[in-house]
């Protein structure tokens, strides 16, 4: 069965809104087996809606659409769809008083235009809404079916998951699983990874397994080998995966952080629940940054203390005790975090300095970034980093690269 995703709304061809509707709904289709060659995104106009839905009805098995079920007058695409099946809209009375009574449940006014949602092309059937008032809609063409979604994301995934894709499941017939690994690294460029990926990738294309392998360029978040296996049997597949997951972390060994959707920050925090030590930290560059991102981890009071941040000079030297003179460098660095660490009491201290630009400071280069790690007794280690890119990107790439380096001490000096 060949599925293909329409998003609905001028915002989306301006760039106001990013698209990841489109992203949520393929991705719980290759879940599944179901496969997605086209994505299309189209405004918030009558005729040119119609006429995407026709091209997509035309090459393929199922369309599902989201945006555009809303009560303004751009929500137009129930009236599109009514145009292509050729069909009138009709009054759900069940729909409409379900949405008055939601309405009346909050204690809220009700708008008339609220009730155009309640209007359903004839030969359609409503899919309830639980979580807003807009419902969504499965609308026969013949042996093809049509699937119109609520664009707000957590009512669309809601509606894809209880009556979307059980529908298709059942029309397609049978359940191809595709499974996805994702190997996250840092440190590696895209090109040094896929050259020493080489032979892995070597051995796929001689292979018979039904695997792929692919990079995912992620920015600050470093470069992702994503592995992905097709098949009827979850365990053949699973083995598949498994294979060459092994092959991959033999290569690339100490540049792998995490898997999936784990992040640097969440490996961190694994990492020092391992050890059962406390972290503090001192930011200059970074301006809090490494901070935030530690404490989007739940639970990161188990084994994050604080953080100081020492933008201004004087704050290095009158509360972490880094000695007058130079700020960038590598002795005021592990004085940054030897200070952090005995002020906050924790068991490391992990320091960042450098330049962020645009201009040099004290004959720096932009982009140089000092890390330091002070781990009292466990001892202390310094590294400097020449990083690329503007201001923000200089002081994005030093906090997943301090992290990096700290998660490398950890395994070095704290083996488990």
């Amino acid at each position: 069965m060949r599925v293909e995703v329409v998003a609905i709304g001028t915002e989306l061809l301006l760039g106001q809104i990013v698209d990841t509707n489109s992203a949520a709904i393929s991705a719980k289709l290759a879940e599944f087996g179901i496969d997605c060659y086209f994505q299309t995104r189209v405004g918030d106009n009558l005729e040119r809606i119609k006429l995407v839905l026709r091209e997509a009805l035309a090459r393929n098995d199922a369309v599902i659409t989201c945006g555009g079920l809303g009560p303004t007058q751009d929500d137009i695409t129930r009236q599109a769809i009514a145009e292509v099946m050729g069909v009138e809209l009709i009054k759900d009375e069940a729909i409409a008083a379900k949405i008055k009574t939601m309405f009346t449940s909050r204690g809220r006014q009700m708008s008339a235009n609220n009730l155009e949602q309640s209007m359903v092309p004839k030969g359609a059937t409503a899919i309830d809404q639980i979580r807003g008032t807009a419902p969504g809609l499965i609308c026969p063409f013949g042996n093809k079916v049509l699937y119109a979604l609520p664009g707000v994301p957590h009512e669309l995934v809601e509606m894809l998951d209880r009556a979307v894709l059980p529908d298709l499941l059942l029309r397609n017939g049978s359940v191809t699983k595709i499974v996805s690994r994702v190997i996250r690294t840092w440190g590696l460029a895209e090109s040094a990874l896929a050259e020493a990926l080489d032979s892995v990738i070597a051995e796929i294309d001689m292979s018979q397994d039904p695997i792929t392998l692919a990079f995912l360029a992620s920015g600050i978040e470093g470069i992702k080998v994503r592995l992905t296996a097709k098949g009827g049997d979850p365990n053949a597949v699973a083995g598949v995966i498994a294979k060459y997951e092994t092959a991959v972390l033999e290569i690339v060994g100490s540049h792998v952080f995490g898997f999936d959707e784990m992040t640097m920050e969440a490996a961190i925090a694994d990492e020092l629940l391992a050890r059962n030590l406390k972290l503090a930290v001192a930011e200059s560059v970074t301006g809090g940054l490494v901070s935030s991102r530690l404490v989007a981890v739940a639970g990161a009071s188990k084994w994050f203390v604080g953080g100081v941040v020492s933008y201004a000079s004087d704050v290095k030297f009158k509360l972490l005790g880094v000695e007058q003179g130079d700020v960038i460098s590598e002795s005021a660095v592990l004085s940054m975090a030897k200070g952090v660490r005995k002020v906050l009491g924790a068991d490391v201290g992990l320091a960042f300095s450098g330049v962020a630009g645009p201009d040099r400071t004290e004959g720096q280069e932009v982009g140089t970034v000092w890390i330091g790690i002070d781990g009292g007794t466990s001892g202390c280690h310094a590294q400097v980093l020449q990083l690329p890119g503007d201001r923000e990107r200089i002081r994005q790439f030093a906090t997943i690269s301090g992290l990096d380096v700290l998660r490398r001490w950890l395994r070095r000096v704290h083996p488990t």
